[in-house]
């Protein structure tokens, strides 16, 4: 029996963090499509209702967040290495707060978000959290790496596809935009939602230590 198959018979039957983990990848997906709805939402008013949406499902991974810590430190034996969970569990919420982030800053800013980047971008990170789901949900058998490895590659592609329209869409707005105050705004919009890319590429590289180390 080979050492990485000796370390799976030893792996506790506990399956709370996998059940954590999944449920705040649902969530962070539920946002993703959240922030997608918001973009497309003309009606300002109707953008509030959808930005409160996002705020509660952001609560309550706060929460999950927090009960995946307090079973750290309840628990001695866990599936994978402690420093691991807690590195997945910091970056998945980094996800949910960027995506939080993304739609105040559009409703606080007042900004008509049927803009060419702000449309690509909330799409790319409704694709980056689509992704992430999968791979999460591929630790608790880890018995499609694949399904997993092409799902990491996939969030890195969206990463470096957000990038480029960050850069372009800052092109644009220098060359198109008079007012001052609507290219500070935008700018920032345009920043912290290609961090949201960068978070979901984060946990996965998070993701990508733990299938080494136990697949």
């Amino acid at each position: 029996m080979g050492i990485n198959s000796i370390g799976k018979f030893f792996m506790p039957k506990n399956v709370i963090f996998y059940e954590l983990f999944e449920d705040v990848a649902i969530k962070v997906h539920e946002m993703g499509i959240k922030l997608k709805e918001l973009v497309s939402e003309p009606d300002a008013d109707k953008r509030v209702g959808l930005l409160a949406q996002i705020e509660d499902l952001e609560h309550k991974n706060d929460d999950n967040t927090h009960r995946i810590f307090t079973e750290l430190g309840r628990n001695f034996i866990t599936p994978f290495d402690r420093e691991d969970i807690h590195y997945l569990a910091t970056s998945l919420d980094d996800i949910a707060d960027y995506i939080y982030a993304s739609s105040k800053k559009i409703n606080f800013y007042s900004v008509n978000p049927n803009d060419t980047g702000i449309q690509k971008m909330a799409e790319l990170i409704l694709q980056g959290t689509i992704e992430i789901k999968k791979a999460v949900f591929g630790l608790r058998d880890m018995k499609n790496l694949r399904a997993i490895t092409e799902a990491m590659v996939k969030v890195n592609s969206i990463e470096n596809q957000a990038d480029d329209v960050f850069d372009m869409s800052i092109e644009i707005l220098f060359q198109q935009e008079n007012d001052f105050k609507e290219v500070i705004k935008k700018r920032e919009i345009y920043q912290v939602m290609e961090i949201a890319t960068d978070k979901c590429e984060d946990a996965a590289n998070v993701i990508e230590s733990i299938i080494i180390k136990y697949a």
